[in-house]
Formats: C-alpha cells, sequence, structure tokens
C-alpha cells in the first residue's frame, strides 16, 4: 500500500491503540527512512508502580520498521514483522521517544539478498530514550522480508 507520508502520520495518530496509549507520531519523512514517536506519560499508560507500562513502550516501536520498509519495498514485496526484543534499562518517567531509521543503504542490501526468492530477516534497533536524552530501553525488531513471486506475463523488472 503507497501511501504519502502525512497520511500515515494522520492515520497511524487516530489508529484506536495508540491513541488509547497516548502515543503520537512526531514524524516520518518523505522518502520513508525515518519516523519519530512520542508517548506522554498518562493515567491510561501507567504501570502498577507509575512508570510507564512495558507493553506501551514496546508498542510504541511495533508498526514502524515494517511500514517503512513496506514503503520503501513497495508491492513486489512481502514484508511482516517476525520478533521483537525489549530491554527495559530504566523506568519511563516522562515523556519518552523513539527514533527509527531504515536508511536506503539497509533496504539496498535486503533487496539484493532476496533477489532470487530467498527471504530476509534482517535486525533493526531503536532506542526509547526520556526527554533528557537518558536511555529507557533498548529495542530490538525482526522484519520478515521476501520478494513476491512474479506473476506469469509479469516482468519482476
Amino acid at each position: 500500500m503507497q501511501i504519502s507520508s502525512r497520511r500515515l502520520k494522520r492515520l497511524m495518530n487516530v489508529w484506536p491503540p495508540f491513541i488509547g496509549a497516548g502515543i503520537r507520531v512526531q514524524s516520518i519523512s518523505d522518502d520513508f527512512t525515518s519516523a519519530l514517536v512520542r508517548m506522554r506519560l498518562t493515567k491510561l499508560n501507567r504501570n502498577y508502580v507509575g512508570t510507564h507500562f512495558g507493553g506501551s513502550l514496546s508498542a510504541m516501536t511495533d508498526p514502524f520498521f515494517m511500514m517503512l520498509a513496506l514503503q520503501q519495498f513497495g508491492r513486489d514485496y512481502v514484508v511482516w514483522d517476525k520478533a521483537a526484543e525489549i530491554e527495559f534499562v530504566a523506568p519511563g518517567r516522562s515523556t519518552v521517544y523513539a527514533h527509527f531509521e531504515l536508511p536506503a543503504s539497509a533496504v539496498n542490501e535486503i533487496r539484493q539478498a532476496t533477489e532470487d526468492g530467498s527471504k530476509a530477516l534482517p535486525w533493526f534497533d531503536v532506542d526509547i530514550t526520556a526527554e533528557d536524552g537518558s536511555m529507557i530501553a533498548r529495542v530490538r525488531r525482526q522484519l520478515y522480508v521476501r520478494r513476491k513471486p512474479a506473476r506469469v506475463g509479469q516482468s519482476v523488472f
């Protein structure tokens, strides 16, 4: 699904799971190589001890590498989230941020690796930081990427 970065940002900001967790997309670059996401600490996303709920911290990183990849790869590829790891480093007591980067060079490497129809399972890292820049959590997300087989009569190039 090709969509403008502005439209994707607007849609993500009215997506019910993000609204409930207080997650807001601040920006998505026009070339889909980066995104910035913010989550304020609210009564709806606090845990038992009053800090950011770990599930909300994980949720704020959930779709972004997949969406950035989908937009860069286009319709000829299947892209799915496959796995995630999160390491909680410090309690989140204020607004937190996640800055996602998926450079075109990484996409090109994956294209080359999947040119013959093989799947690729790349990992991408994103840090969740507090307003002062301190580390709250480290997140790793794995994508599944495979080139779609060409249809009969359709060129793969």
